[in-house]
């Protein structure tokens, strides 16, 4: 369950391009929650409640913030609400029900503003919330961000949320499909996307603004007692602070707030999910604390989902990368949550069978906050004689006859050296972020490149040249060269981007990470017998047999042999490491430290050590940060040796 939740966490902050709804998560992320309290020996080091956000983009300079941006709590109910806020009376003896301060949860990016001597000087995104990216020069072409304040403050943090107004996001689709570019999801991609731009000229023509919710003082100029009384003083210093917000007196008053946004939201210009409830005075913040994660003096109540009825237009079949066929609806347009809605998928034919949809009928479509909408139920038939869906014989894209897999639903194309497709998306999947990161080679220059017949397989890419490149539509002499350059770079990967870029069925980013520090090289994993693989931990049978049916393929082979041909050579493991001297060792990581947890996982690996997500007697070391938790406790029970980040640092002579 973590790795699938650290999938969609990716897939929201890092990609802008979530594939669950938020309320599928938080049950997902609850239910994973409950699990680690009653068993805790086997919570993942990289476990998403230890999270907030994600990795910071490579393409920006990384920012260290000053004091951690955590995340939030949600609740779905008012009985939850209640539930949080009597939970923290009894637990801090409060005679008096504490004052609260309720906002709009704006549906944006999350970024931190420092002033210094009223100047600003540096902003940065959320990333992880301990290193963000710094993005000042696009932040400083939003109007809502002042450039200086008139109080006259040694250091100020100011935290807030950049949004796209709906009416901007309208316009920028209307401008994005004339052309043909990518056409944005909903308001928080593009801004997401809007914000991150190399080329701050375009993050200014984008219409974003801000709504600042957070505000600290370092030094004392200014004497500030809660939350409300800052968000005040933001507005006065020139801060667009969410004209909406409300001092509730009780839960009772929070509730009905949350009773009349609900409604209200659907009228603003911008988008929203949900209410933030905070505790107001900051005496009561202080005391009350963080847990891992989030603020116990703060919880979100989210929204209930929509449902909206419409019309399916078309349904369409796509071929996935690995040839499975996805049908897909195609609606009548029609607004959810801040977003227009065109297509669900169906994910298989099974699902259209219980559905017993077809095209014509009207159907009701759900959606909570970001996510790929769902086909709830056929609400009206459109011709109640009409005969069910049918599954299509033959592949849309090559014409093949479909298949079925054994103990599996969908249908599928066996052509997969052929199917224009199916080579589509390979290609794209060698070179995306988790695989080779070949920035710029996206879907529309992958069907360009495949339709024109330049490229065939993965190892072709490596023989464009910028004539080839200058070919294409809208790609410029520039371009052409910056594209040839970041296809050359991508040459020299780790073995373990390597494996995940083969799409070997079943064989995933975390697999061929364990793939990649087993084998160490790749000619040991082609040589790698069925018993060898099959020592991996979380390594089944099927996955097995399914790397030796890769290696075993002359197709594959040849594509390899090509590879090498071009000097696409994956860096052997040992090549990576610094020194042996973690050579035997397992450390376990527990707590908060300088730095996410991955980069000093990172660390102990090219220093010849492994990690473990739990602790035992075979546990060498157990580096601990602040707020430990259950490991370090079990660590003392066992007499396992446990370190500080400082005392790891000098370990490795750093």
């Amino acid at each position: 369950m973590s790795k699938l939740l650290n999938k969609y966490s990716k897939e929201y902050y890092e990609l802008d391009s979530p594939t669950v709804s938020d309320i599928e998560y938080d049950r997902l992320f609850k239910e994973l929650v409950e699990l680690e309290n009653k068993y805790p020996e086997f919570k993942l080091s990289d476990s998403p409640t230890n999270k907030v956000g994600a990795v910071s983009e490579k393409k920006f300079a990384q920012h260290k913030h000053k004091m951690r941006l955590y995340s939030l709590d949600n609740t779905y109910s008012y009985q939850d609400l209640e539930n949080w806020y009597d939970r923290l009376q009894k637990t801090y003896s409060l005679d008096t029900p504490p004052e609260l301060v309720c906002e709009l949860k704006i549906d944006g990016l999350a970024i931190s503003l420092n002033y210094e001597n009223s100047t600003f000087v540096l902003g940065a995104t959320r990333g992880d919330g301990v290193v963000g990216e710094n993005i000042t020069k696009n932040l400083k072409t939003i109007k809502a961000i002042p450039d200086k304040i008139p109080e006259n403050i040694a250091s100020l943090e100011v935290r807030g949320e950049v949004f796209m107004p709906v009416d901007v996001f309208e316009k920028l689709n209307e401008v994005q499909k004339q052309n043909n570019a990518k056409v944005f999801a909903n308001p928080r991609n593009a801004a997401a996307g809007s914000l991150r731009q190399l080329d701050a000229e375009i993050t200014r023509k984008r219409g974003l603004s801000m709504f600042a919710y957070y505000g600290r003082i370092d030094s004392g100029e200014v004497s500030i007692k809660s939350h409300s009384e800052m968000l005040e003083f933001l507005k006065e210093q020139g801060f667009n602070v969410n004209p909406n917000y409300a001092v509730c007196k009780n839960i009772g008053e929070a509730v009905n707030y949350c009773k009349i946004w609900d409604e209200k939201r659907k009228k603003l210009d911008y988008a929203t999910d949900g209410v933030v409830i905070k505790i107001n005075s900051f005496a009561l913040q202080n005391e009350m604390g963080y847990t891992a994660r989030a603020p116990r003096w703060a919880t979100a109540y989210k929204f209930p989902p929509e449902e909206m009825s419409t019309i399916v237009e078309n349904i369409e079949v796509n071929v996935g990368r690995s040839g499975a066929i996805t049908p897909v609806a195609v609606l009548k347009p029609v607004f959810i949550s801040g977003s227009t809605v065109q297509r669900a998928t169906l994910h298989n034919f099974d699902e259209i069978k219980r559905l017993n949809i077809n095209i014509g009928d009207r159907v009701l479509i759900k959606k909570a906050a970001e996510i790929i909408p769902k086909v709830i139920c056929v609400t009206e038939h459109a011709n109640k004689s009409q005969k069910p869906f049918s599954p299509p014989e033959l592949c849309p894209s090559c014409g093949t006859k479909l298949v079925p897999a054994e103990g599996e639903v969908n249908l599928y194309c066996p052509n997969s050296r052929c199917c224009p497709d199916q080579i589509k998306a390979k290609i794209e999947y060698w070179a995306s972020k988790d695989c080779m990161d070949i920035d710029g080679i996206g879907g529309n220059i992958v069907s360009q490149l495949v339709e024109t017949g330049l490229v065939k397989t993965p190892a072709d890419l490596y023989g464009l040249t910028i004539d080839d490149l200058k070919k294409l539509n809208l790609i410029a002499d520039k371009s052409a060269q910056n594209l040839y350059n970041v296809i050359q770079a991508s040459k020299r990967p780790t073995l373990a981007r390597f494996i995940n870029s083969l799409g070997i069925k079943h064989v995933g980013k975390e697999m061929s990470e364990l793939l990649a520090n087993k084998f160490l090289t790749l000619q040991a994993l082609k040589s790698a017998s069925y018993s060898e693989i099959l020592t991996i931990d979380g390594c089944g049978e099927k996955i097995a047999a399914s790397i030796l049916d890769f290696f075993s393929d002359s197709y594959n082979n040849d594509i390899l042999g090509a590879l090498e041909k071009y000097g696409v050579v994956a860096q052997n493991v040992d090549d990576n490491r610094v020194s042996q001297i973690f050579a035997g060792m397992t450390f376990v990581i527990t707590g908060t430290l300088s730095d996410t947890r991955d980069k000093f996982s990172a660390l102990i690996k090219a220093n010849g050590g492994k990690t473990s997500s739990s602790v035992s007697k075979n546990t060498s070391y157990v580096l601990a940060g602040d707020n430990p938790g259950s490991k370090y406790d079990k660590a003392l029970a066992l007499g396992v040796k446990i370190i500080n980040e400082n005392e790891f640092k000098q370990m490795i002579g750093n």
